[in-house]
């Protein structure tokens, strides 16, 4: 039986720390880092915690629904969302994960972008 990159790399323990690593990485970053002003990180920790596990094929789960629900009102942009998966692949890296894996949580993290990528409409604007 193939194991998931979630339990190749240990679990819920390792991917609490890969996201707080990532979380330092996105405050630090000018072009994301207004998304996350007022928000409860621990919060958002847990819950992202449980996002990437999704990815990496462990036990939690979103759905797509979900993801749309609670990113529509952010007015995410396609640039924000770019600058969020060269954080999370750079973060994978930095904790040794293959780059085969790293390309895996990629794609998983580009098939969700139509969920969490909600520009203002820019319709009859010249």
């Amino acid at each position: 039986m193939t194991q998931s990159i979630f339990e190749r790399y240990g679990g819920f323990s390792v991917v609490s720390r890969v996201v707080s690593d990532f979380y330092r990485r996105v405050i630090d970053s000018p072009l994301v880092s207004d998304y996350f002003h007022g928000v409860d990180m621990r919060n958002l920790i847990d819950h992202q915690t449980k996002f990437i596990a999704t990815l990496m094929g462990g036990p939690a789960s979103y759905t797509n629904e979900h993801l749309a629900r609670v990113h529509a009102h952010l007015g995410i942009t396609d640039q924000a969302f770019n600058e969020i998966t060269i954080l999370m692949r750079e973060t994978l890296e930095d904790f040794d994960f293959d780059q085969t894996d790293i390309s895996s949580v990629h794609a998983e993290m580009m098939s969700r972008r139509p969920f969490i990528v909600f520009e203002p409409s820019t319709a009859g604007t010249t």
